[in-house]
C-alpha cells in the first residue's frame, strides 16, 4: 500500500479584507486591524485586498515600508479546503490480499490505484474484489482461474520456498486441489495445460510425485508440513517450485486466489475534481453520484487527495472580518458562503445578515482607518509609526485632508495623534499623497470606472458609483467621451439601472457627476446639467454621506413615476 501524507488540515485562517475595487482607506484598514489582531492573539490572520491598488496606494505602503495585501480574487469555499491530504491510495501492482487488508484497517470501502508516479488510474472497490473472491454460484466454475504472479501466491500465503525461484511476472493460472484418489487426480489434471496449474496439497507424496511428473508449474505444500528430500530434488530436476504454507489447504487456496493484481480490477469511469474547484460546483455532481469516493487530482492526474460525501460536513478553515463595507454586493466574491466575525465599517447598513452574533461596529466617522485607530486605543495597543502613517493615509484620503462634510471631531483628534506617531503632519502628508498620478492620466478608461467603484442593490435594483479624486478637471475633459462609454459599457456588463462617476476637485471641493443611466432617471437630478449625462456639483465630495442619499431620492422618484406612466 502506498500512503502520501501532504499538507497538514490547516487551522482556521482569518481574512481582513475591504470592498472589491480597494481605495486607500480599505487598504490601509485591513492591513492595520489584520496587524491589530494579530498582536491580541488570534492566530493566522492575513491582510487582504479584492482589487488592484493604484499609485497613491503603492507610495503610501512604500513610504512606510508596508507589504501590500495579499490578492484574493475569490474566497468561496474550495474542494482544497475540505478534502484528505493524507491519501491512502493503492499502486496498480499490488495485490487484492494486501489491498483488502489495507482496507480493513482503515474501514475504507473504495481506494484509488495509482501507477509509480502517482497518476489515478481510478478506483478500485471492495464490492468488486468481493465479488472476484466469492463470485455468485454459476461463476464458481471458473473461479480457479486468474491471472498472477507466483510470487504473489508466496507473500499472501507468507509461505516460502523449498524449490525454484519465484517470478514476478503475471501468467495465466489454474488452481487445483488434491482432495481425491490419485488415479482421479491424475485424469483431471489432463484437462489442464500443466504448466498453469498450481496445485495445493498435503504430505501426499504420491500425488507430489505425479505433479512434478505431469510438469506443473508450482506445488504449495500445505498445512506447515514438511517434503521430502526426494520430492524437493525432483521438482528442482523438473523445474517445478515447491511452495511451503502454514496455513491448511483450504484456506491456502482461498488466499492464494487474493494475491490477484487489482490493476485489472480497476474502475476507469470516475468523478474527479480539481482541488481549485468550487464545493457550490461538485456538490450536486456528489450527491447524484453513487460513487463513494472521489479522487482530487491536479497536473498529469496526479492525486492529491480525497473526497468523500462526509467532508461535505467539514466546516472550511477560513473566514472573514469585513473592513470600510458591510454589503456583499461589493464583498470579495465567495464572502456569502463564509463565515464573517466581524464587520468595521461607517457606510450606510446593506442589510448584511449572519447566523451568528457578531462584532458589527458601524460608526459614523470619516473613515474606516479612524475605527481601527480607535480599536488600537479600546485594547491598549500602541500603534507604530508604519501602522500610524498608514492609518493617516487612510483618514486623509476618505476625507479629503479632514475637508469633507463626513469628518468628525473624533476624526481630527485621530488624525492628531496618528500624526505624532508617524512623524508626519496630516497636511504634508496630503499634499504627498494627491501629488502623485492622476487616475485620469495614469489609467485607462475602463480602469478609472472601477478603480474605486462600490456596487449597489437597493430593493432589487443594481447600480454603482465610482468616483476619483484630482487636483484639477483637465484631464476629464479630455477622455469626457472615452470616460462615458468606459461607463456605460460597465453598466451593461453588470446588469445595472445606472452607473456613476463622481470626479472630485480636492482643491476647489467641487465635483463633476458623469452618469450612464435611463432618460427617466436623468430627469431627476436636480443639479446644473452641463451636458445631457454630465452635472456640476459644487460642493459635494462625499460619495457617502452626499452623493449616495441623492442618488437613493433620485431612484425612487424614477420608480414612482415608471409606476404612474
Amino acid at each position: 500500500m502506498r500512503q502520501e501524507t501532504f499538507a497538514e488540515d490547516a487551522p482556521m485562517q482569518t481574512i481582513v479584507i475591504g470592498h472589491r475595487n480597494p481605495d486607500m482607506d480599505s487598504i490601509c484598514s485591513a492591513i492595520a486591524y489584520a496587524e491589530l489582531k494579530r498582536r491580541l492573539g488570534m492566530p493566522d490572520v492575513i491582510a487582504g485586498r479584492a482589487g488592484n491598488t493604484n499609485e497613491r496606494i503603492d507610495y503610501v505602503l512604500q513610504r512606510f515600508g508596508v507589504a501590500a495585501p495579499q490578492f484574493v480574487s475569490d474566497v468561496a469555499p474550495r474542494v482544497a479546503d475540505i478534502m484528505d491530504t493524507k491519501v491512502v491510495s493503492v499502486p496498480q501492482h499490488a495485490s487484492i490480499y494486501q489491498t483488502m487488508t489495507s482496507m480493513e484497517l482503515k474501514r475504507f470501502r473504495a481506494l484509488p490505484v495509482v501507477d509509480e508516479e502517482n497518476r489515478c488510474l481510478g478506483l478500485l472497490s471492495g464490492w468488486k474484489m468481493s465479488h472476484y473472491l466469492f463470485p455468485p454460484r454459476e461463476e464458481t466454475m471458473n473461479a480457479r482461474r486468474f491471472e498472477g504472479a507466483i510470487a504473489d501466491i508466496v507473500h499472501a500465503l507468507d509461505g516460502h520456498l523449498l524449490a525454484g525461484e519465484a517470478q514476478s511476472e503475471v501468467r495465466p493460472l489454474v488452481i487445483m486441489v488434491a482432495a481425491m484418489r490419485l488415479e482421479s487426480f491424475a485424469a483431471r489434471l489432463e484437462g489442464y495445460d500443466a504448466r498453469q496449474v498450481v496445485l495445493f496439497v498435503g504430505d501426499r507424496e504420491d500425488v507430489q510425485g505425479a505433479a512434478i511428473d505431469a510438469g506443473v508449474l508450482a506445488i504449495v505444500i500445505t498445512g506447515g508440513l514438511g517434503v521430502s528430500a526426494a520430492v524437493c530434488a525432483k521438482a528442482r530436476q523438473k523445474n517445478v517450485l515447491l511452495i511451503s504454507s502454514q496455513f491448511d489447504t483450504a484456506t491456502s487456496a482461498l488466499l492464494s486466489r487474493g494475491a490477484v493484481r487489482v490493476g485489472r480490477m480497476v474502475d476507469t469511469n470516475f468523478s474527479s475534481f480539481h482541488p481549485d474547484a468550487s464545493l457550490r460546483s461538485v456538490r450536486q455532481v456528489v450527491a447524484n453520484s453513487a460513487d463513494l469516493l472521489f479522487p482530487v487530482i491536479e497536473g498529469d492526474k496526479q492525486l492529491v487527495g480525497l473526497l468523500s460525501k462526509s467532508d461535505f460536513l467539514k466546516p472550511v478553515p477560513r473566514q472573514l472580518i469585513l473592513v470600510d463595507h458591510n454589503e456583499l454586493s461589493q464583498a470579495v466574491p465567495g464572502a456569502s458562503e463564509l463565515p464573517i466575525i466581524e464587520v468595521l465599517d461607517h457606510h450606510r447598513i446593506g442589510g448584511l445578515s449572519t447566523d451568528l452574533p457578531i462584532l458589527f461596529w458601524n460608526n459614523p466617522v470619516g473613515s474606516t482607518s479612524t475605527l481601527v485607530a480607535l480599536a488600537y486605543r479600546q485594547h491598549g495597543v500602541p500603534v507604530d509609526g508604519s501602522t500610524a502613517g498608514l492609518l493617516l493615509a487612510g483618514l486623509i484620503s476618505d476625507t479629503l485632508n479632514l475637508t469633507s462634510p463626513t469628518t468628525t471631531e473624533i476624526d481630527r483628534q485621530v488624525a492628531d495623534e496618528l500624526s505624532r506617531s508617524a512623524g508626519v503632519t496630516a497636511a504634508r502628508l496630503a499634499e504627498e499623497i494627491f501629488s502623485v498620478g492622476s487616475p485620469l492620466r495614469s489609467l485607462a478608461p475602463k480602469d478609472v470606472v472601477t478603480a474605486d467603484c462600490k456596487d449597489y442593490d437597493e430593493g432589487g435594483t443594481r447600480f454603482s458609483v465610482s468616483q476619483i479624486e484630482e487636483l484639477n478637471f483637465n484631464a476629464f475633459w479630455e477622455k469626457k467621451t472615452e470616460l462615458y462609454d468606459a461607463l456605460e459599457a460597465y453598466r451593461a456588463a453588470q446588469g445595472a439601472y445606472f452607473a456613476a462617476l463622481l470626479v472630485t476637485d480636492v482643491n476647489t471641493q467641487n465635483s463633476l457627476l458623469l452618469l450612464a443611466a435611463p432618460p427617466e432617471f436623468l430627469n431627476t437630478i436636480t443639479y446644473p446639467a452641463l451636458e445631457p449625462n454630465l452635472f456640476e456639483l459644487n460642493g459635494v465630495v462625499s460619495r457617502k454621506k452626499q452623493l449616495l442619499p441623492f442618488l437613493l431620492d433620485c431612484l425612487h422618484k424614477a420608480e414612482a413615476a415608471r409606476s404612474k406612466a
